[in-house]
C-alpha cells in the first residue's frame, strides 16, 4: 500500500496534511476496498452527520439506555452452542459443490441428510445437524450425548420395507407401522378426491438423526472415533495450502482487473475473506471469530513466519487465553503449518474457510483452536472436537478481552437493541459481539434462523421508522428466496439498507427487529 499521507506547504512554509481515506480505510480493514469513479454523497458526509441523522429518529429514551449501559448477566452455565453448516457437510457427503441460492438446494439437503427440510433446524426433530447433542425442552438447551448414546448404523439399518403390496391401511401394520391409528399425521390434503396423508413412520426405517449416524457422518462431525489414533475425515487430505493460497490470490487479483457488465454498469469481482462454518457444528467458533475479525481485523494474526530449519516451512502463530470452562487451555502461543483437511473430490476445505476460498487464516485459526484444546503438538488436530462450545467466551479467548452475558429474556427488546447501539460507531460494532438462538421454538424452520445457532453481531440500521439489528450466519448462506418467511426480519441486506455491507460477503447476512431478536434469541454477549 502506497504512503497515506501527503505534505504540501504554503507561502508561510506551514505543512498541511491530506490523508488518502481510501489507503485509511483499507489499512483499518486489512482489505482493498473499490474506488467509485466519482465519490457518492455518502462520502462528504460527516460521521457526526449520519449518526445526528439517525439519532432524531429515535427517543431520547433510547439515548439514555445506550449511554447508561446494561448491567451483564451472570454466565449461563454449560453452554453447547453448535449446528452444522448443512451446506458443507452435504459437499463433504457427495464430493461436490451445490447451488446454495438454488431451490433446488432444499430437496438435496433433504435428500441427503434423510429429513425434511423445515425439520433440520431445530432440534425437537431429532436432525443430524446436532449430532452428539440432545434438547433438554424444559430448559430449551442443549445437552451433550455421551459416546454410548450414539449408534453407528450400517446399511441394513437404514433399509426400509417392500411397500408395493400395501392396498389398505391395515397393509401398513403387516409391514411394521404398528398401532397405525395412533401415528402421527404431518400434513393431509384432498387432491382429486383422493387423501393424501404423510405420517410419521420411523418404525419402517431409521434416517440419520442427532444420535444415529453412518460411519461416514461420524468420522466428518462426531467427536467419537471409531479407531483410535490419528484422524483424517473421510474422502480427505491433510495438504499444505501455502502455495495453493497465493495461485489463488493471483488468480484473484486477475479477475480484479476484468471488468464485467451489468446492464450499462461495469463492476469488478468482489472477493472477501469472512469465516465460513464447514461441516463440524462449531458455529459457536466461527461465529466469534469472525465478530472478532469485523469489530477490530488488527486482532487476527495473518502473518506467515517462515520455520528457520533447512525445510523452511511456513507456519503462523495465534495466541489464545485462557477463560476457564471447556474448550479452554492455559494462556499460549499456538504454532500451526498449513496443511488443512481438504476434500479429495473437489479440492475445497471441509471445514472453516474463507468466503472467497482464496484465504487460508480462517481455516489455521480454526486448527490452531482445535490444536490448542486439545493439547496436542499434532498438526493435524482433531476439528471434530469442537461440535459445541460458547461463542461468548470464544471471543474472549481470540482477543483476551473480559467476556459479557446478557440473556434476552431478563431484558426488554428496546434495552437489547439499545446494548448493540452502544457497542457501534455508524452503524458499525466496534466492540466483538455474537447472540444465540434457543436450542427449540416455533420459529427455527429454515437457513436464516437455527435453533442453538451462534451468529456474529455486526451493527444496526434503520430503515423507515423501524430498527433492525444486523446479524450474520457463520455458514455464510441466504436462504433461497421463497422457502419461508419471518416477522420482523429481512433475509436480504445490501449497502442500500446498511452502508456496511459493503465491506463484506453478503451471504449469510440478515437484519432482525428487536422485538423477534428478542423472542429467538437466548443471548447476547460482548467483549471489552
Amino acid at each position: 500500500m502506497g504512503d497515506i499521507r501527503s505534505a504540501s506547504s504554503d507561502s508561510r512554509d506551514t505543512k498541511v496534511l491530506n490523508i488518502d481515506p481510501y489507503a485509511l480505510v483499507e489499512a483499518l480493514l486489512g482489505q482493498r476496498i473499490e474506488k467509485p469513479a466519482t465519490a457518492p454523497e455518502s462520502l462528504y458526509m460527516g460521521y457526526d452527520d449520519l449518526d445526528m441523522r439517525l439519532e432524531s429518529e429515535t427517543s431520547g429514551g433510547d439515548r439514555d439506555r445506550e449511554r447508561d449501559q446494561l448491567r451483564p448477566d451472570s454466565p449461563p452455565k454449560n453452554i453447547r452452542v453448535g449446528a452444522i453448516n448443512p451446506y458443507a457437510l452435504v459437499e463433504a457427503l457427495i464430493g461436490r459443490k451445490i447451488d446454495r441460492q438454488s431451490m433446488n438446494s432444499e430437496k438435496i439437503l433433504s435428500n441427503v441428510l434423510q429429513t425434511d427440510y423445515d425439520e433440520l433446524f431445530d432440534m425437537k426433530f431429532n436432525s443430524v445437524l446436532y449430532a452428539g447433542l440432545k434438547l433438554d425442552e424444559k430448559d430449551r438447551k442443549a445437552v451433550k450425548l455421551s459416546e454410548k448414546d450414539i449408534k453407528i448404523l450400517n446399511e441394513r439399518d437404514l433399509m426400509t420395507p417392500d411397500l408395493s403390496d400395501v392396498r389398505r391401511l391395515q397393509d401398513l401394520e403387516k409391514v411394521g407401522l404398528k398401532d397405525i391409528e395412533k401415528a402421527q399425521v404431518k400434513c393431509a390434503r384432498v387432491e382429486n378426491g383422493k387423501l393424501h396423508v404423510i405420517l410419521q413412520a420411523r418404525q419402517l426405517g431409521r434416517t440419520l438423526s442427532n444420535h444415529e449416524i453412518s460411519p461416514v457422518v461420524n468420522e466428518l462431525v462426531s467427536p467419537f472415533r471409531l479407531e483410535k489414533g490419528k484422524w483424517t475425515p473421510p474422502n480427505g487430505a491433510w495438504r499444505d495450502m501455502y502455495d495453493y493460497f497465493f495461485q489463488r490470490v493471483n488468480e484473484r487479483l486477475i479477475g480484479n482487473l476484468n471488468l464485467f457488465e451489468i446492464g450499462d454498469v461495469k463492476k469488478t469481482l468482489h472477493n472477501f475473506d469472512d469465516p465460513t462454518q464447514g461441516c463440524v457444528g462449531n458455529s459457536w467458533l466461527i461465529a466469534a471469530l469472525f465478530s472478532v475479525f469485523w469489530s477490530n481485523p488488527s486482532i487476527i494474526n495473518r502473518a506467515t513466519r517462515v520455520h528457520q530449519d533447512k525445510e523452511e516451512k511456513k507456519r503462523l502463530e495465534i495466541k489464545f487465553h485462557d477463560k476457564g470452562g471447556d474448550n479452554n487451555a492455559k494462556t499460549e502461543t499456538v504454532e500451526v503449518d498449513y496443511q488443512i483437511p481438504i476434500n479429495n473430490s473437489n479440492n475445497e476445505p471441509m471445514y472453516c474457510s474463507a468466503s472467497d476460498c482464496a484465504d487460508i487464516w480462517p481455516s489455521l485459526y480454526e486448527k490452531a483452536f482445535a490444536k490448542w484444546v486439545t493439547g496436542g503438538s499434532s498438526e493435524h488436530p482433531d476439528i471434530t472436537q469442537l461440535m459445541c462450545g460458547d461463542p461468548i467466551k470464544a471471543m474472549a479467548q481470540i482477543n483476551g478481552k473480559e467476556p459479557q452475558y446478557f440473556v434476552c429474556e431478563n431484558h426488554s427488546a428496546n434495552d437489547l437493541l439499545g446494548l448493540v447501539r452502544a457497542h457501534c460507531a455508524n452503524l458499525k460494532t466496534i466492540s466483538p459481539m455474537v447472540a444465540y438462538t434457543y436450542a427449540t421454538g416455533p420459529n427455527y424452520r429454515g437457513s436464516n434462523i437455527v435453533a442453538n445457532h451462534a451468529y456474529s453481531v455486526l451493527g444496526f440500521t434503520v430503515i423507515g421508522d423501524k430498527q433492525y439489528i444486523i446479524m450474520r450466519n457463520p455458514w455464510g448462506v441466504t436462504e433461497p428466496l421463497g422457502l419461508t418467511s419471518y416477522p420482523g426480519l429481512l433475509d436480504r441486506v445490501d449497502p442500500r439498507l446498511w452502508h456496511p455491507a459493503a465491506m463484506l460477503d453478503h451471504g449469510g447476512l440478515i437484519a432482525v427487529e428487536p422485538q423477534a431478536f428478542k423472542h429467538c434469541f437466548s443471548c447476547i454477549g460482548v467483549t471489552k
